[in-house]
């Protein structure tokens, strides 16, 4: 859900709110001096107000531009021909004016304006035959109403920038949150694999090695019966925690190769803009499911940082099979970035620090190398104590 400033949103409410009770309050002025001097046609002016006042209300809510166009149509209407009935329709002339500067564009308020003016100028001449009153009069009023509206137009420009200010604020927040949550979910899934791999799985892959060997010794019938029936028992267990190993590890993993997840993570990211291609040195070997699940993760979160990041053209993916190590480089072409911020806990880099400590787990070197135009980022792990573990 997002979110909005709600004292920024009331602030807002309020101005717009002001400016139309000015507007009605301006018409009501033009009736009230109508009765109080009892004017010739003060039962038209009432009517003609009341109509004015409804259509105010009704349209003030309209956001459509041609519906604002014709709800500000409508009012002028209505006020020439309360301008026709009387010279104290000048005063709603000004709440038009404000209306105008705050609810159209600019042009075509300023026309509207001098539209305005010049009938209150025709109405003025007609009502005290002196052009010198008229026009001064007309002038002070309109100048007065574009800079009261100039100001209208300013507060709610800067309000409902403000306010989408704050939703975007509200925005990254949520996803940022959401990648964070992700994260961590994929994050702890990966450590109970490699919990599961180094404890359970181990154990029996131990312990059916050893009833494996029990069978070679020359036992009773019964016994030999025993260790067969347990040795099957631990087979299917170890089968089971495998099962569970696949289905934490990376779904790019999930009944394919190192090679083939690593092919889909390059795949994925190169339909964008950024050619990123995958290559295979040396004789491959079979590794580890968290060292596996650790070289893919790596890659995942490496080219993501180069096709969101870097403005690379270009970038390649190398994983490199040694005799006792294996070695995964992602170099791209981007625009690079300072490197000595990985140190600077402020610089929110959360998405490096993390594959720094994914490698450091599973005892493996880390590093990262950065300039204009190249970017490297390199993860290496030993075979030999992997082998161990596997």
């Amino acid at each position: 859900m997002v979110m909005v400033d709600e004292s920024s949103f009331m602030r807002h409410s309020r101005l717009r709110l002001g400016l139309h009770v000015l507007v009605l309050v301006l018409a009501l002025i033009v009736l009230l001096r109508a009765v109080l001097l009892s004017e010739p046609y003060t039962g038209w002016i009432g009517a003609l107000t009341a109509v004015f006042v409804v259509v105010h209300i009704v349209g003030a809510s309209q956001r459509a531009p041609f519906a604002r166009f014709a709800w500000l149509g409508s009012l002028c209407a209505v006020w020439a021909a309360m301008a026709l009935l009387g010279a104290d329709a000048a005063y709603v002339s000004f709440g038009l004016i404000l209306l105008f500067m705050t609810e159209m564009p600019l042009i075509p308020a300023v026309a509207a304006v001098i539209a305005i003016t010049i009938v209150n100028v025709v109405i003025g001449i007609n009502v005290d035959d002196s052009w010198g009153g008229a026009v001064v009069g007309s002038l002070l009023g309109a100048v007065v109403g574009v800079v009261v509206g100039l100001g209208f137009r300013v507060l709610f420009h800067e309000t409902e920038r403000r306010q989408q200010l704050i939703e975007e604020l509200h925005r990254t927040r949520a996803e940022l949150a959401e990648k964070e949550r992700s994260a961590g979910e994929l994050a702890e899934r990966e450590r109970l694999a490699r919990e599961i791999h180094d404890t359970v799985a181990q154990g029996l892959s131990s312990i059916q090695m050893l009833l494996h060997a029990a069978e070679a010794e020359d036992l009773p019938p019964s016994a030999a019966d025993k260790v067969v029936m347990a040795r099957r028992t631990a087979s299917a267990g170890l089968a089971d925690a495998r099962r569970l190993i696949a289905a934490l590890s990376p779904s790019d993993l999930a009944g394919s190769s190192l090679v083939d997840a690593l092919n889909r993570v390059c795949e994925r990211a190169g339909a964008g803009s950024c050619d990123v291609r995958l290559l295979v040195e040396g004789q491959a070997v079979s590794l580890p499911m968290p060292v596996s699940s650790a070289l893919v993760r790596l890659a995942q979160g490496a080219v993501s940082n180069v096709v969101r990041h870097a403005g690379a053209h270009h970038a390649v993916v190398t994983l490199t099979y040694g005799t006792d190590e294996v070695h995964l480089d992602v170099v791209d072409d981007g625009h690079g970035f300072d490197a000595t911020i990985l140190d600077d806990p402020a610089a929110h880099n959360f998405g490096l620090n993390a594959m720094r400590t994914r490698v450091e787990q599973l005892s493996g070197r880390w590093s990262i190398e950065s300039e204009p135009g190249h970017t490297a980022v390199s993860a290496t792990f030993p075979l030999v104590q992997q082998e161990e573990h596997r």
